[in-house]
């Protein structure tokens, strides 16, 4: 009697520690995409000069990118729930800063802000599940709806700023998180151990911090500048990145202490080939809404509510692969077998995406490849966040959280880059812009044949070890 109550009382722990995740990383990832409809509405209140309220979005990607392994390493070396709180503190302070905000310059202050709170909150969230989750059955459904929640919070960003834009105001797409974060704040001090943790006290690896914010945010403005503008233009950045990124690796191996992102952890396969295969999905994976966005907007003709509607077989499909049948599946054919299985269902359904015209209706047109390349995305990503995940020492847990969020996120930015490149051009009329949007679709479908090609090198679950 008194097992079954314990048992129940860690149940209902476990189902609390998932919510609290859930919500923090459902905002992280809202808030990079929840803006963009607002812009017009923040150039009018704040008077930003034409152009310059692209640094509302801007800010807020570089903070983000740039803090992401600092970020992941801080729950190692302070604890799990200080760093949590930390974030929820961080993110929702610079939130109400940014809606109470009444000049340009502070709100981008703001928005960087917040995206330094979601760089500490973004691995935590996941290194609260990986270190709260055995290895085993319970983790990969935990992580399946801690995935399928980011994926919400990444397609109803538009809608949902619309939605508050048009009958609220601009400011209320910020000051929203604030209850919320209070309220993930309360619970994580009543439902996350507080005790000291292993690893706690241990330096903060200051030259390595450096050198990888540095870098990283020099990529990350690189990569938008290639997209907005040139390679040619994003040169200096980029090359300033890489730089800084080659010295980092040098201090992670040579001097640093305790290493932002101690270099054993690429012995293991998972780790090492899962975060190539995580950055080649998520650089076909990301950039579909963009073009999507773009096809049914200038081929189709759609409002942008409608376009928002329109996602919402892709976003509802999704979430209940990812968080019912992936899970399932991954206990009765192993996650190797299925990322691949799912990356080339993907890469079928964006190769039938591919033949859009401008005549394509939804259902022909929309529906009917979002159904195939929603089935396969769906069962790629909850393996694969397993996978990079797996056979990590609870002392790295947060490091090997800030390097999958960071391959995911710079995965992105760069398919989005590269694709924007391919496919750039002066042409207007729909029938054309419907051609170059079906050749991003297409180089998507071979970018995701590739995924599943490097996933074939993942240790099969007998075979991995802990680092």
């Amino acid at each position: 009697m008194a097992q079954r109550a314990e048992d129940r009382a860690g149940s209902q722990a476990g189902r609390v520690v998932l919510a609290l995740a859930c919500a923090a990383q459902f905002m992280v990832v809202l808030d990079i995409s929840v803006v963009n409809v607002a812009l017009p509405s923040v150039q009018r209140a704040l008077g930003f000069a034409d152009g310059s309220q692209q640094w509302v979005v801007n800010a807020y990607a570089l903070a983000f990118a740039g803090f992401l392994l600092l970020g992941g390493r801080l729950a190692d070396l302070v604890g799990r729930r200080r760093a949590l709180v930390l974030g929820l503190l961080l993110f929702s302070g610079a939130s109400l800063a940014g809606g109470l905000a009444n000049s340009a310059e502070l709100l981008v202050t703001a928005r960087a802000a917040q995206g330094l709170g979601a760089a500490v909150l973004a691995p935590a969230t996941l290194t609260v599940l990986t270190t709260t989750f055995p290895e085993g059955p319970r983790r990969t459904r935990a992580l399946a709806t801690w995935t399928a929640v980011g994926m919400a919070g990444g397609t109803a960003g538009n809608l949902l700023g619309g939605v508050l834009t048009e009958y609220l105001s601009w400011r209320s797409i910020l000051l929203i998180n604030v209850p919320v974060g209070v309220v993930a704040v309360l619970l994580a001090k009543r439902y996350l151990p507080g005790a000291p943790e292993k690893g706690r006290g241990r330096p903060l690896d200051v030259a390595g911090a450096v050198l990888s914010t540095g870098g990283l945010a020099a990529l990350t403005f690189g990569i938008d500048q290639a997209r907005t503008h040139s390679w040619a233009t994003a040169s200096t950045a980029l090359l300033g990145g890489f730089a800084a990124l080659a010295a980092f690796l040098v201090v992670e191996a040579r001097f640093a202490q305790e290493p932002l992102i101690p270099l054993r952890l690429f012995r293991l396969r998972a780790v090492s080939v899962g975060n190539v295969a995580m950055l080649l999905a998520g650089a076909g994976l990301n950039p579909m809404w963009y073009f999507l966005t773009l096809y049914m907007q200038q081929s189709l003709h759609y409002s942008p509510l409608e376009t928002g509607l329109g996602f919402l077989p892709h976003t509802v499909l999704t979430i209940v692969v990812t968080a019912r049948l992936a899970p399932w599946l991954v206990d009765r054919v192993g996650s190797r077998a299925l990322i691949v299985t799912g990356a080339l269902i993907a890469a079928a359904g964006f190769w039938w995406q591919g033949q859009i015209t401008a005549d394509s209706g939804y259902l022909p047109g929309i529906l009917g490849p979002a159904i195939v390349f929603s089935l396969g995305s769906g069962l790629l990503n909850t393996p694969l966040t397993a996978t990079v995940t797996a056979g990590i020492s609870a002392a790295d847990a947060g490091a090997a959280s800030g390097l999958m969020n960071t391959t995911k996120q710079f995965g992105g930015a760069l398919g989005l880059a590269v694709l924007v490149s391919l496919t750039a051009s002066d042409l207007t009329t729909p029938q054309a812009l419907a051609a170059q949007y079906g050749s991003a679709f297409r180089t998507i479908a071979a970018v995701l044949v590739v995924v599943a090609a490097a996933a074939l090198a993942l240790p099969a679950p007998r075979d991995r070890r802990a680092p």
